[in-house]
């Protein structure tokens, strides 16, 4: 919505005098942090003069579905950047990911989930920790729906050998992977440490695929939470870096390979 408006060279204080508010109404919107109706959605879609059927009635469904995820029991419990990404997850048509230091968190077993929340500074009180973990799992409901988003996840090697918990909780932990790597929709590979090549501007990311293209997004962590990026030069810059991640990866059978063979080490 905030595209939208922008592109239409309208001031937020417009839009909301449209709505009978004012402006901090529309800031609220476009952040997210208040929901909007679909009959407004369109509202301000008309007033923006934006034209693209296709985005705006994806925008509608998404407001019509708004409050109704599982992840809103989290609301207030965990810090809003855990609902955003399992809201992202599920309205995404397609995700890739890249992880330099640990599994994907949505393929993570609860063991090493609970030693990577464990591991955070201040730590965690009891409740929010076992919510997180708790959150975290549920998050692979994506893939029981009868047709998954494909899954695409380079790991960097170092991912898969550093000893998060000890040796059980890590071998488990490979073992589950390449279980999913089995799953249908599921591709995984792995940057081995031979690899003579470097990408200077990879870093972890989840790139989530819109129901339009206007819709994509990139999600980045940060040591103060998550990051989320919409513009269109992030998103081409996040797509090219990950073309270039794609050119050093093994082959997905090389992939498990390995994965099997560091689990056998252990």
């Amino acid at each position: 919505m905030r595209k939208l408006r922008e592109a239409s060279g309208l001031p937020a204080r417009a839009a909301g005098d449209l709505l009978g508010g004012n402006q901090a109404q529309i800031s609220h919107i476009e952040s997210g942090r208040w929901g909007v109706s679909a009959e407004r959605v369109r509202r301000l879609a008309n007033f923006y003069s934006a034209s693209d059927a296709k985005l705006i009635d994806a925008l509608c469904a998404m407001a019509e579905e708004r409050g109704k995820g599982w992840w809103e029991a989290y609301r207030g419990v965990l810090p809003v950047g855990f609902l955003n990404i399992a809201e992202l997850e599920h309205h995404a048509t397609f995700l890739r990911a890249f992880q330099t230091l640990t599994v994907p968190g949505i393929f993570q077993t609860e063991d090493y989930a609970r030693i990577i929340f464990s591991g955070r500074i201040p730590e965690l009180p009891r409740d929010e920790l076992q919510a997180r973990i708790e959150h975290r799992m549920r998050r692979r409901a994506i893939f029981e729906r009868p047709t998954p988003p494909p899954f695409e996840a380079i790991i960097h090697e170092a991912a898969l050998r550093v000893l998060y918990g000890g040796r059980k909780v890590a071998h488990e932990q490979l073992r589950f992977l390449l279980e999913v790597s089995e799953w249908p929709t599921v591709t995984i590979r792995v940057i081995p440490f031979s690899t003579e090549e470097f990408i200077g501007s990879a870093q972890t990311m989840l790139y989530a695929g819109g129901v339009v293209p206007q819709l994509d997004t990139v999600q980045l962590d940060s040591a103060f939470g998550s990051v989320f990026l919409d513009a269109n030069a992030q998103l081409a810059s996040y797509r090219a870096v990950y073309d270039a991640l794609e050119r050093v990866t093994l082959g997905v059978a090389e992939s498990r390979d390995v994965i099997n063979r560091i689990a056998k080490e252990l």
